[in-house]
């Protein structure tokens, strides 16, 4: 097979087969390293399923193992899996909205997810992302468009323990994100919101760090499935995510 260059990589390759399902039923599946290579093709294009080359084999292929693999929550495991050693000294946190596109803003029989929602861009949904020190994805949840960053981060710090710091902007600045995190030892470095009665302390150089969770951002959207919601459920919204932050880790 002619490789691609949006192809895995041999060393891409070599960390992800282990990480894949070996309970087969059936008949033996499908080539693994050709079907994930057309499913990373769309998920970098952006291109409708059936656009798939024939290369990769019949585009239902892999349609159907992207479904049922999210389906048995494989993408998020092997998210995990890649990204569990990570450096958890500093973490950082932020959000970003994604422009819902007209063909994944209508699911079955009209109805619409719960994490889209109408923001200044327009029909949106936001993907919020913890990574660490290096920029690595810790943990990764979506939200509608017009959700609070603060809000949304209540449940997604459980891995900024005692020692840590979380590095944040003032979007994240409220009491009920603070406490929690000292009471478990763990530093909050949030940019103080304008007009605070009670400034809490803040280290503006530790601060420009966070630029590392931007990048993420930046680099999750090379892959215009991401930049651009097509999918209309929100599973498999988040599977196409996990799937760009499975690639991202594999190239650091």
């Amino acid at each position: 097979m002619v490789m691609g260059r949006f192809d895995l990589t041999d060393f891409e390759w070599s960390v992800i087969q282990p990480l894949l399902p070996t309970k087969v039923r059936g008949v033996k599946r499908v080539d693994d390293w050709r079907v994930l290579n057309g499913i990373f093709w769309r998920l970098r294009t952006g291109a409708p399923w059936a656009d798939i080359p024939a290369r990769y084999g019949p585009y239902t292929t892999c349609v159907n193992r992207f479904n049922r693999w999210r389906r048995a929550g494989h993408w998020a495991r092997i998210l995990q899996a890649v990204s569990e050693a990570y450096n958890g000294d500093v973490q950082m946190i932020d959000s970003s909205s994604i422009r819902v596109h007209q063909h994944g803003a209508n699911g079955e029989k009209g109805g619409r997810s719960d994490r889209m929602g109408r923001s200044r861009g327009g029909l949106t949904t936001k993907i919020h992302a913890l990574v660490d020190a290096a920029g690595r994805p810790i943990r990764l949840k979506l939200t509608a468009g017009q959700a609070h960053d603060g809000r949304s981060a209540v449940d997604m710090l459980g891995t900024v323990g005692p020692g840590q710091t979380l590095l944040a902007d003032r979007g994240y600045d409220a009491d009920y994100l603070r406490e929690p995190l000292a009471a478990r030892g763990a530093v909050a470095n949030i940019k103080p919101m304008p007009g605070r009665k009670r400034i809490p302390a803040f280290d503006r150089t530790l601060y420009r760090r966070r630029n590392l969770v931007e990048r993420f951002f930046n680099k999750l959207k090379h892959f215009r499935a991401v930049a651009t919601r097509y999918d209309k459920t929100d599973e498999n919204f988040l599977a196409s995510v996990h799937l760009a932050a499975i690639r991202i880790c594999l190239r650091q």
